[in-house]
C-alpha cells in the first residue's frame, strides 16, 4: 500500500509539470520546419521543378502551389509551434507533409536516415553506401588534410530513408493528442481565459 501511495503522490505531482514534455516536443520541431520551409521558398524554382518533374522529382501537379503550400506550412505552422497557438489545429496539415515526405520522397530508400552498415535496418543501398564511403575516405586520407577534414566529425553516407519524417509525424501526432502543453503554450491561457 505504501509503495501504491508513494507512486501516486509521484504522479500527482508529474502532473504539475506536464506542459514540459509538449514543450520540448514543440520547441524540438519548430526550427527543423521552419527550416524546411525556408529552403524551399529560398530555392523556389528548384523546389517546383523537383516537385513537378516526373522523371527526376516528384511529378505533383501544380508543382508552384504544391511547393507554396508545403512551404507555408512549414513556416508558419514552425512559428505556430514555438508559442504554442493552436497546436492540434497545425499539427494536421504539418502531419501531411510530413507523410508526403515520407511515402513521396524517402520511402524507396527505406528506413534509415543516415546509411548505417551495421544497422539490422540495412538495406542494399545503404550496404553499398559503405563500400562508397570507404573509397572516399581512403581518396581522402591518400589527397587531402583528413585530420582537418573531419575534425568537425565523421563522414556519413545520407541515406534519404523515411526515419526523420516518420519521427517527425509520431512527435506532431502526440502533439495533435496532448495540445501545445499545460502552463508552457499560449493554447493553455486562451483556453483558460474563454472558459472564465
Amino acid at each position: 500500500m505504501l509503495i501504491i501511495n508513494l507512486y501516486q503522490r509521484f504522479v500527482d505531482l508529474l502532473s504539475y509539470f506536464e506542459g514540459i514534455a509538449p514543450l520540448a516536443l514543440r520547441l524540438y520541431l519548430a526550427p527543423v520546419l521552419m527550416q524546411a520551409g525556408y529552403n524551399k521558398l529560398s530555392h523556389f524554382s528548384d523546389s517546383a521543378a523537383w516537385f513537378g518533374n516526373p522523371d527526376w522529382g516528384l511529378g505533383l501537379p501544380f508543382p508552384e502551389v504544391m511547393v507554396s503550400l508545403a512551404a507555408g506550412t512549414e513556416l508558419i505552422g514552425g512559428g505556430l509551434l514555438i508559442f504554442g497557438l493552436a497546436t492540434r489545429l497545425i499539427a494536421i496539415p504539418l502531419m501531411v507533409t510530413m507523410l508526403v515526405a515520407a511515402f513521396a520522397v524517402h520511402w524507396d530508400n527505406g528506413w534509415l536516415a543516415i546509411a548505417d552498415v551495421n544497422s539490422w535496418l540495412a538495406n542494399d543501398q545503404v550496404l553499398a553506401a559503405g563500400d562508397k564511403l570507404s573509397a572516399a575516405k581512403a581518396l581522402l586520407q591518400e589527397n587531402g588534410n583528413y585530420e582537418w577534414l573531419t575534425s568537425s566529425g565523421n563522414f556519413v553516407v545520407l541515406n534519404n530513408g523515411i526515419e526523420f519524417a516518420i519521427t517527425y509525424l509520431f512527435m506532431l501526432l502526440a502533439l495533435l493528442f496532448m495540445g501545445g502543453g499545460r502552463y508552457t503554450s499560449m493554447d493553455y491561457y486562451i483556453t483558460k481565459s474563454l472558459n472564465k
